[in-house]
């Protein structure tokens, strides 16, 4: 059977043009100026809005004494 009321291609395609997909928006951190998600924290610095909520310093640090231990323990 076909479809009596069938859309043509331009229609149907009229209606996808706004289903692509759009680059993520970034915002620039006001503390160390690089770039990171909207209403999300800075992943370099650690703060939102000015507010200190991670300190990344510490982080690095621990992640760097464990891969120092592990190395040990491997060789």
């Amino acid at each position: 059977m076909v479809n009596r009321m069938r859309a043509t291609r331009a229609h149907r395609d009229n209606r996808r043009s706004h289903h692509a997909l759009q680059a993520n928006r970034l915002s620039k951190c006001k503390d160390c100026g690089t770039l990171h998600l909207r209403h999300r924290l800075c992943l370099n610095c650690g703060k939102y809005r000015g507010r200190m909520l991670i300190d990344v310093k510490e982080i690095i640090a621990k992640k760097e004494k464990r891969t120092k231990e592990r190395e040990k323990v491997a060789h």
